[in-house]
This record gives structure tokens, sequence and C-alpha cells, in this order.
């Protein structure tokens, strides 16, 4: 199967972060030539003169499937928030979880996510959803200690079948989400540890999201969070860290050194107010790999990644008073090649180079918003002007999802008059 888009703005993202002109070609869902004019024809051609095609986004933290509980918990405090979200959760099933999750796919193909990272329960659930979508999941069943747990059985028990049951299918990968230090014990995340090291899967975890977490976590083990995971032997170069909103120096450093990368989440960070901001610029410092997530729909209400680098942006700027804190083209690299990086996919995915898998994304370069179009302007664009409506062709694998802001792989308005009931039976 050839598929070729023709006289397009690529933005590559490779090494050199190169911005071309010209076509790129595909053949059974693998980049084979990126820029120039490609001679003959293909099996599907796709126009996308004047338009921009980059990699495809990659969310490295979030919960897709409560998609359907956006807005039950807004405008509250943290504990009360927390309160209304875990009664809702507790009396989920699998219908709704999966409308949910179908409903987060499709939200995420519009706004051109093709890879995410996910931690919850019933990832064999969320995994159907997925694999109808066509975009690539990658799915941390949570773990966590027994006494705090609604699942049934032992949760790194789930986790191991979930692995089990689906390692090998095209597009799910199955890793390892633990809930976080304040429900998992020592010997949780050891055993979480070397289970994920033995079979190859990625490690994900929330850590230091809130200053509450900090300050149980030294009563508790005397010592704060990434400070007790690295003294433990827990941290490695399989581990992607949601949050890190409240580390030190030293727990920065400890990162680096185990080689644990991290997933920022600043929308959510600032919708809960619950303070901090992830070191991100002593982090690059210090070689640790850096990433966005979206976190989950009622701590953000949007799993747009477009959005979500602005903000990242100009939260760092502001915060530091420094305009030259996280420049354009870093946060985009944070959206692409360094979260491939971060999922250890980087030789995939992440940036548009001959022999990667053809994880693409094509924006309308005639919106008015992503103009004038100037090779020298056009990063900034993405960064600073553009929304995940101006996304209007979704490749994943080489495969269309979405052409022409028209859905391929699902039935855009089944999927949403099911998540509508599913979320009406739920929460009335």
């Amino acid at each position: 199967m050839l598929t070729l888009i023709k006289d397009a703005h690529i933005i590559t993202q490779n090494a050199e972060r190169k911005l071309v002109r010209g076509d790129i070609l595909i053949r059974d869902g693998k980049i084979v030539q990126v820029g120039g004019s490609v001679e003959g024809s293909a099996d599907i051609e796709i126009d996308a003169s004047g338009d921009i095609v980059l990699p495809g986004l990659i969310n490295t933290h979030t919960h897709v499937s409560m998609a359907i509980l956006k807005g039950i918990a807004d405008d509250i405090p943290f504990p009360q928030f927390l309160d209304r979200v875990f009664k809702v959760d507790a009396h989920r099933t699998e219908r709704d979880i999966e409308a949910g999750a179908a409903q987060g796919c499709l939200e995420m193909i519009r706004s051109g996510t093709t890879t995410f990272v996910d931690l919850y329960y019933s990832q064999d659930i969320i995994a159907r959803a997925v694999e109808r979508s066509g975009i690539r999941g990658i799915l941390g069943w949570a773990v966590l200690d027994q006494e705090y747990t609604t699942q049934k059985g032992v949760p790194l028990d789930n986790c191991a079948r979930f692995h089990r049951e689906f390692r090998g299918r095209p597009r799910i990968y199955p890793a390892v989400g633990l809930q976080g230090v304040y429900v998992c014990s020592t010997q949780t995340f050891l055993s979480a540890r070397d289970y994920a090291l033995e079979n190859d899967l990625l490690l994900t975890f929330h850590l230091s999201e809130t200053r509450k977490e900090v300050s149980d976590c030294k009563r508790k083990e005397g010592k704060r969070p990434g400070d007790y995971l690295a003294s433990i032997g827990f941290l490695n170069d399989h581990c992607v860290a949601a949050h890190s909103a409240w580390l030190t120096i030293n727990e920065v450093r400890g990162l680096a050194s185990s080689g644990a990368k991290v997933s920022t989440c600043p929308v959510s960070n600032m919708k809960l107010a619950t303070g901090g901001e992830a070191p991100i610029p002593e982090m690059l410092q210090h070689g640790v790999t850096a990433s966005i997530g979206t976190d989950g729909s009622t701590t953000n209400n949007s799993l747009d990644m477009f959005g979500e680098m602005k903000v990242l942006s100009l939260l760092q700027k502001s915060s530091r008073w420094d305009p030259t804190v996280l420049p354009a083209q870093k946060v985009l690299d944070l959206a692409t090649i360094d979260a491939a990086r971060a999922v250890r996919m980087d030789g995939l995915i992440g940036s548009i180079e001959v022999g990667k898998r053809a994880d693409l994304i094509i924006l309308d370069g005639r919106a008015p918003n992503l103009r004038p179009s100037r090779p020298s302007s056009m990063v900034s664009n993405i960064v600073y002007s553009s929304f995940g409506t101006n996304v209007k062709t979704v490749l994943c694998d080489g495969k269309i999802v979405m052409r022409d802001r028209k859905m391929i792989t699902m039935d855009e308005e089944r999927t949403l008059s099911e998540a509508e009931d599913a979320a009406r039976a739920l929460l009335g």
C-alpha cells in the first residue's frame, strides 16, 4: 500500500529540526521518502498544498476513559474534588469505561494526538476502544495496595493478566501504572518495577503532584517522594513520572541519574490549584527527558495537546520572569520527539524520517491563526497560535484515521451518542 502526501510544509522534528517543502511517501505504514517530488502514482494521494505536516503528537499522561466525567468536579477545592471523583469512579461499569475511552480517543484524534499513555484500571476494556480508534495506546494498568483498591483480585496480577492477553497486538502497548506513593507500599513499587523490567514494559506513575503528597510521604517514609523512590531503587529508565510539580533539585538529579523521564501536566495542576510547577528548565539542564500530558478530563477538561503546549511555555516564562525559557521549538520537541524518547519509542515515532512509522498530522495551512506562513515563524505559530481544530487529517501507523476532518475509523455520531447515554446512566 502506497500513500502519498503532496506538496506540504513538513516540520520533520529530525535531529537537525529541518523544515522542508515537498512530498511524503509511505509504504505499508513506514515513511520511505521525505521532501522533494515523488514521481508516479500511489494508492492514496492527499493534496497538502499549503498545509503543514507534523509528527503525530504524543500525550504522555492521561486517563482517557474519564472523558465522560468532564465537568463533574469543577471549581471546587482539591479534597472535595477527590471525594466527588472517587465516589463516581467506584460505580463505573464496563459500558461507560469503554464509551468514555472511545470519546477520549475521538477527541485526541481530532486534536492531533496519535499516541497516548494511560493510567487506569480495566485497560482490557479501554484497549477495545483504542483498537477501534486506530491510534496507539500505551495502557498502564493501575497498580496499588489491595487495601486501597476497588479492583477485584490483586492489582499487579490484573496488570500481568492484561499484559499477557494484549502483548503483541498492533498499537496496544501494555504498561504498568502505579497510582502513587500515597497508596503504594515499598513492596508494591518494587514488585511492579521487577515485573516491568522483566517484560520490558513502561512504568508510569504519579509523582509529587501536590504539597500534601510530599508532606505525607515525609511523615511516613522520612523522605520526599522522589528521594524515597530513588532510595528504594525503584527509579529506572523505564519510568515516566507524571506531574512532578513539587521536586527539589536533589530529586531532579535522582531522576536524571536513574534515567527516569517526566510528564508535566500544567493545565491540570493549574486548574486544581495544587500549587507548584514542574521545574522543567532544571530537568533539561540535568539531562532529564521531559514530555507533556493533559491528565484526565476531570482535572483538565481538554485532551488538546496544542493548548497544553502553549500553557506550558507561558507558565514557565511567566513564573521565571524570563521569556527565553522553553522556546517554541523545545516545547514542540516535548510533544513529539522527546515524548517518543520518554516512552522509549523514538526509533519508531516522534519525527518524520525515513524508516519510521507514519504517525502524521496535517494542519490547515490556510487557517487565519496560522498565517502568515513563513518557515521562520512556522514552529512558533504551531505552539503559540494553533488549536486542535486546525488538524485536518491524521494518520497513525500509515493508516488514515481522519481525512479532511471526517472520521474514517470511528462512527463519530454513534461514539458520541453512546458516550452521552453512558454518562446519563452513570451520573444521572
